[in-house]
């Protein structure tokens, strides 16, 4: 079939590898938000965990299954299907790559989960040296970042067909999307390749001793921090590329969109040692230079922000609207493609502000591991990220499995979207103001020895707790609109909607596909905040760690 923008439906064979990432990743769900409901049950202090099980090993099943299995696995899915209908069917061989890179994720992804089961990797969703796991853990963690590199390679492959087929086109606007996000994937995953292999895993296998856990925690950051926007584009390429069509609109800018996508890929990776503010070892003017790399983010954010709030209005106007907040009122607020995603962005607005104070060299230390951070990364993951990717599920997975959204099924999408507000607004707010009281995060319920201090947390770990349980409903939603949108909801056609441009737009720049510009300034931008650092930190390093296991085994 030849390529071209006209597709307007996903090819069969490219849908069932789409649904088979989709799969895993909702199981990943079911199974990481039942981990969440006993944590924040735990912090209680009213509740014990049966059998055993220790509420580390909970939570680091809670952190991987849904900070790295559920993200990765959407992402792959859904970036699988926007390059189908945007670019063209996929190639026989890049299809192959695809299952391929499928695969491994998977067996990666049980090998992992299998070694935390069995106690042999109670290292948290950072795996932090020293805290030191299983061999099996970190080659389970490899096959992972090799197969996304894989389907990756599929993606580009795709990409380039394109380019190939029409020189001198613009690429289609969520097909860019989509490379930069995989490029910026590949080059920040670098980083956690480079401790696991060179590190952690002859670590664990006994080869070395001792490991440098300052060079460990600064390659993981090095990944860790563009791991955040590896799951916040997809959301963006919804808000950019679908919500227009969705709502009747045009895309407020094509090339804005392309630019706010470069600057992610440019700013998102040097910026590592802001989450190391308070790390002895790393010089304090490599700090404050990341630290303003940082906040270079925001511009993107912001031209994000604009943008969309210029789709709404313009769109509000063209139907008719009056006043200064008459277009709110001709959006389509009864359909779930539209809310639940808008929900997720409303989400975002004190998300990001948290974050700025995360960011920020003086405000750091202030909430610097309190359980604030763990109530921004919840907001921003767990509530802009995830209820974005619900709302393209409720479209996408009827697309790919020539199923249709029921009325029912989209009121019910409604009502998760809300619950999971409500939920959120209880858990993350508490989270937050604990915080601000000096409340830990990473640890379990516990009275410190009858401290004051403490007893003015337990208030709000309750309300933590229910929050958590309300969320849990949400998921049990979410699962039961999943369940019937892949296999019980009527046959029939679901758009795959994409926005187009306003008629008469200008063509976006062809610098914006200079990959060779682009990758250069990355890789200058990288090795700049990196490098002497780095020297740095292996020069003057101290002898490693060996190993430390601070967990029970069964």
């Amino acid at each position: 079939m030849k390529a071209s923008t006209t597709h307007t439906k996903v090819d069969p064979r490219d849908a069932k590898l789409s649904m088979a990432y989709l799969y895993v990743a909702f199981t990943a769900l079911a199974l990481g938000g039942l981990m969440g409901l006993l944590q924040v049950l735990v912090r209680s202090g009213k509740y014990e965990l049966p059998f055993g099980i220790d509420y580390y090993q909970v939570l680091t099943v809670h952190g991987v299954l849904l900070g790295l299995v559920l993200t990765t696995f959407f992402i792959m899915g859904f970036q699988t299907a926007a390059v189908s209908r945007t670019a063209g069917t996929m190639s026989n061989g890049a299809r192959m790559a695809g299952w391929i890179g499928f695969w491994l994720m998977t067996i990666g992804t049980a090998m992992a989960a299998t070694m935390i089961l069995l106690k042999e990797a109670t290292v948290l969703f950072t795996f932090y040296a020293p805290l030191k796991a299983h061999p099996i853990f970190y080659i389970g963690l490899t096959l992972v970042i090799v197969g996304s590199w894989v389907t990756g390679g599929a993606l580009l492959g795709t990409y380039g067909k394109w380019r190939r087929q029409n020189p001198g086109k613009n690429s289609p606007l969520l097909t860019f999307m989509v490379v930069v996000n995989t490029v910026m994937w590949i080059v920040a995953t670098l980083g956690v390749a480079a401790t696991v292999l060179l590190q952690l895993l002859p670590w664990s296998l006994g080869i070395v001793d001792r490991v440098d856990v300052l060079v460990s925690r600064t390659l993981f950051w090095y990944f860790g921090h563009p791991l955040v926007y590896f799951w916040l584009l997809p959301a963006y390429m919804c808000w950019y590329a679908i919500i227009p069509k969705i709502i009747g609109g045009k895309i407020f800018s094509d090339s804005l969109a392309r630019l706010s996508f470069l600057l992610f890929l440019l700013f998102s990776i040097p910026v590592g040692f802001h989450h190391q503010l308070v790390e002895p070892g790393i010089d304090p003017a490599w700090k404050f230079l990341q630290v303003v790399l940082t906040f270079m983010v925001i511009i993107p954010s912001l031209m994000t922000a604009f943008s969309m709030f210029a789709t709404f209005e313009k769109t509000g106007r063209s139907k008719g609207a009056t006043g200064l907040f008459g277009w709110a009122k001709k959006l389509p607020w009864g359909d779930a493609r539209f809310t639940v995603p808008f929900i997720g962005m409303a989400a975002f607005i004190p998300a990001g502000a948290g974050g700025i104070v995360n960011a920020s060299h003086q405000l750091n230390q202030v909430v610097h591991n309190t359980i604030w951070v763990t109530g921004h990364f919840h907001l921003t993951l767990a509530t802009t990220v995830v209820l974005t990717f619900f709302g393209i599920s409720y479209w996408l997975v009827p697309h790919l499995t020539g199923r249709k959204l029921t009325k029912a099924m989209n009121k019910l999408a409604i009502i998760q979207a809300w619950v999971w507000a409500v939920g959120m607004t209880f858990m993350s707010g508490a989270m937050h103001a604990a915080g601000l009281l000096g409340a830990p995060r990473r640890s379990a319920f516990s009275e410190y020895g009858g401290s004051a201090q403490a007893a003015e947390w337990i208030p709000y770990q309750v309300a933590q707790a229910i929050g958590g349980s309300i969320l849990f409903i949400g998921i049990i939603l979410v699962m039961v609109i999943f369940i019937n949108l892949a296999f019980f909801a009527p046959k029939g056609e679901e758009e795959f909607p994409v926005g187009e441009a306003e008629a008469g737009e200008e063509k976006a720049p062809a610098v914006f596909e200079n990959w060779k510009l682009w990758l250069g300034i990355t890789a200058a931008l990288i090795l700049f905040a990196y490098t002497i650092p780095l020297i740095d930190i292996i020069q003057n390093a101290p002898i490693g760690s060996k190993g430390w296991q601070t967990w029970s085994k069964w």
